[in-house]
């Protein structure tokens, strides 16, 4: 790897490295060099810009969680329009469609990364927590309107549609489920509350 190479953006790069690897070989191949090499960089890189290879991975997280923030506000906006069912449906295929199910198999499977994560997300798995809280403020705004009963358990509909789901997804390895068998998941668990 030549030296005095200038690399834009050496973070995003380096994040978006470490999701291919992921994604293509699962946590425990994702290693520093793994993700130098996938990145074209050299090792120092990573470094450079992390104190070290578990400071890199709970950025990556927390770089991944705060990209739910947007998904958050985008679902929010979608109170009162289309169904409920297809909003929660929308929402969880593009949350469980992404990286999300390899970034949770990272979490669970990496004790010091789990650690360090625990200063932003004191319980709970991060991103599934996250994910839970966006999926309750939807719910709550559906709620407002009239659309969720009044008397409807948000605190616990979040994140049973969030484990729902992601059991639907957590074969990282096989098809994904089609859009209707979230669907009629989704239908299922909310099919007391909606109106």
């Amino acid at each position: 790897m030549p030296t005095g190479v200038a690399i834009r953006d050496a973070r995003e790069q380096l994040f978006d490295a470490a999701e291919r690897v992921l994604l293509r070989d699962g946590p425990s191949a994702l290693t520093s060099r793994a993700v130098t090499t996938e990145a074209g960089c050299a090792k120092g890189v990573l470094h450079r810009h992390f104190a070290d290879f578990d400071a890199f991975l709970a950025e990556l997280v927390l770089d991944r969680v705060r990209r739910i923030d947007h998904q958050a506000a985008a679902l929010r906006d979608s109170a009162g329009t289309g169904t409920v069912a297809d909003n929660l449906t929308g929402a969880l295929t593009n949350l469980f469609g992404s990286v999300a199910v390899a970034i949770v198999g990272l979490v669970t499977s990496r004790d010091d990364l789990r650690a360090r994560l625990r200063r932003t997300t004191p319980t709970g798995i991060p991103l599934l927590t996250e994910a839970a809280a966006m999926i309750a403020s939807y719910l709550t705004a559906e709620r407002d309107l009239g659309r969720i009963t009044t008397d409807a358990d948000i605190d616990t509909l979040a994140p049973t549609l969030i484990g729902t789901a992601h059991l639907l997804y957590a074969d990282r390895k096989g098809t994904p489920p089609q859009p209707e068998a979230v669907h009629r998941a989704v239908a299922s668990v909310i099919a007391g509350v909606a109106r």
